[in-house]
């Protein structure tokens, strides 16, 4: 059973409070800059500083894995396609590494899980490799509760070492064919649903396969029955190394005092696990955007998250989230350079 953990302290109240009232003196209507208003003030109570700082220092990580579900026909693509996006994200010529690029966000990507030895590919990518692939989620564990323990110290260690190298704001991303899969399964396991109100269609599948990924998704929660009670054996049994290490990742920022801007199903599914098992963390997040998978609503909704975006971005890899970036500096640069409306008006 997991340890009880301790609840993780609020991003600075009292600051907090001071960033509200400074939104209220800007020389703007009231309510005039809506949820970049709400973000700003966010930002400033994380930073434990009003005004807010520039998010100078953006650092996305994609944790990769393979799934071993992935090779009963939950996905519109191959296994295969998992080596060889890690190999397009080092060299930066995928979607997020287009959008990362754009807007001056670090990019690293790491092996958990992937069923392929990466050869030629930097050590420093597949140092934290966990296993090959995951145990196929309706048959099987996903991990060993050792495997599981390794993976979630994984991104604690990588949180730390982000962080340590200047993260302002950190960012969660994944690759995995067949990923959707369990972290349908860890949310509907969550929040106590069926499979089929939170199994989306991942990468496009038709309706034929939405219902048989619909069926393996309840397989796997039938299959687990009372241990999703323990968000630990939880996670061993319907995840992979690479979303455990999403938990692990997700929980050290929170207890670090670093926010983090959620992407996709993915990580909003691995947040629901970082509640769990440290809870306050979620006051630490904000979700950069709105995925077209059911579940990632169903999760954001029990969060209290509203996304930034509403594109009908699918694509993973941390996408949605680096595009919400400029919106988050948007508000900080609203909070922290807007004149104060007390300042422009002359004395009585």
């Amino acid at each position: 059973m997991t340890a009880a953990a301790a609840a993780v302290p609020p991003p600075a109240p009292e600051v907090r409070a001071r960033a509200a009232e400074r939104l209220a003196g800007l020389a703007t209507p009231a309510g005039a800059l809506g949820r970049l208003g709400e973000l700003g003030v966010w930002v400033s109570a994380t930073q434990g500083t009003c005004p807010p700082a520039p998010l100078d220092d953006v650092r996305l990580v994609i944790f990769a894995g393979d799934h071993g579900v992935a090779q009963h026909g939950v996905s519109a693509y191959p296994p295969a396609i998992t080596p060889a996006m890690v190999r397009t994200f080092v060299l930066g010529k995928a979607g997020v590494s287009a959008l990362a690029a754009a807007h001056g966000v670090h990019v690293r990507v790491l092996d958990l899980g992937v069923d392929d030895d990466l050869d030629g590919v930097p050590a420093d990518v597949t140092a934290h490799k966990v296993r090959r692939s995951s145990g196929a989620i309706h048959l099987e564990d996903a991990l060993s509760a050792d495997e599981a323990a390794r993976a979630f110290e994984v991104g604690r260690t990588v949180a730390r070492e982000e962080i340590a190298a200047g993260a302002q704001l950190l960012l969660s991303g994944d690759m995995g064919i067949g990923n959707t899969t369990p972290a349908s399964a860890m949310v509907a396991a969550a929040l106590g649903l069926p499979a089929a109100e939170v199994t989306g269609r991942g990468t496009g599948v038709d309706d034929a396969a939405l219902r048989h990924k619909q069926a393996l998704v309840q397989q796997a929660l039938d299959r687990v029955g009372d241990r999703i009670a323990d968000p630990m054996d939880a996670l061993t049994a319907l995840s992979s190394a690479d979303l455990v290490a999403t938990v692990g990742y997700l929980v050290q920022a929170a207890e670090s005092g670093v926010p983090v801007l959620l992407d996709g199903l993915m990580s909003v599914a691995c947040a629901l696990y970082a509640e769990q098992l440290a809870p306050g963390a979620t006051a630490w997040f904000a979700a950069g955007h709105r995925s077209t998978e059911p579940a990632q609503a169903l999760a954001l909704d029990k969060l209290g998250l509203s996304p930034v975006l509403d594109l009908g971005l699918r694509l993973g890899e941390g996408s949605g989230a680096v595009a919400a970036v400029p919106v988050l500096r948007s508000a900080v640069a609203l909070l922290r350079d807007v004149a104060l409306l007390a300042d422009l008006m002359p004395p009585e």
